[in-house]
């Protein structure tokens, strides 16, 4: 994975292993949390209270989202957007085009021309510096930590320490910048209001700050954390996960250059 390096670890992986277990960390990872990432998105674009208080919220908790969703429109609904979501993780290797991501990409251009592929892009572009720069500062950090107040014995089982070390740092880099993903959420669906009219609220914003004011004004403070819950749990398992399977076939591939090296 980008910015962290196994090799001051005293492995001797190539670059194309490191590469490929990077790739195959992120397919893996993405196929186990992909159900948070539908439940923290509908959270998000929800601008009704996550409540049993409000009769028009369609979703007010993650189990009633849950059943809610695999009532209505079944297990795969889980999975939806799961292909495009997978090219991003493998790392924009060489996939099979399949017939609905090549529909949605022909009527979106359609309706609304090239620009429409880049909504959103302010806050991604605000965001996406920090989050990676926190995530791996908090993952070193966490290791460090981790080793003083573990004992002797703790120590050994490294694939703990990975996981819960990448667990934490996925949770403290995801609430600091877990705004910004909102508005890209908000932004993004832009156009296609008429297709959320059954969710509920239908809103239409000019750009990143004006987001930003009509959440505020609207849905409050705390309407910049709407799906926080999901997303942390997301956010812990996806980091967590990430770092334990890469680590892993980083290692696999450590012991299968060193028995090569011994024949």
């Amino acid at each position: 994975m980008v910015g962290y390096d196994p090799k001051p670890d005293g492995r001797n992986n190539t670059k194309l292993q490191v590469a490929v277990a990077g790739s195959v960390s992120g397919l893996v990872t993405r196929a186990l949390i992909s159900p948070f990432d539908v439940i923290k998105i509908r959270f998000q674009l929800q601008h009704e209270r996550l409540s049993r208080r409000d009769p028009n919220a369609k979703y007010h908790g993650i189990f009633q989202a849950s059943r809610q969703i695999l009532q209505e429109e079944g297990l795969t609904a889980f999975w939806k957007g799961h292909i495009p979501a997978q090219i991003l993780s493998i790392g924009y290797g060489a996939v099979q085009v399949y017939n609905t991501l090549r529909h949605a990409v022909r009527t979106m251009y359609r309706s609304e021309g090239p620009r429409v592929f880049y909504k959103g892009l302010a806050p991604t572009l605000i965001a996406i510096f920090p989050y990676a720069g926190l995530q791996f500062s908090c993952y070193s950090s966490l290791k460090h930590l981790y080793k003083w107040a573990m004992p002797a014995e703790g120590k050994k089982n490294e694939n703990l320490q990975n996981l819960l070390c990448g667990s934490g740092a996925g949770v403290i880099s995801k609430t600091l910048t877990y705004p910004l993903d909102l508005f890209k959420k908000r932004l993004q669906v832009g156009g296609f209001e008429h297709a959320r009219a059954a969710f509920g609220q239908v809103r239409r914003y000019k750009g990143l700050m004006d987001c930003a004011k009509q959440v505020l004004q609207k849905e409050g403070a705390l309407g910049f954390f709407k799906g926080l819950s999901p997303s942390l749990l997301k956010a812990a398992l996806s980091t967590g996960f990430m770092f334990f399977w890469y680590e892993f076939f980083c290692n696999v591939f450590h012991c299968m250059n060193r028995t090569a090296s011994q024949r």
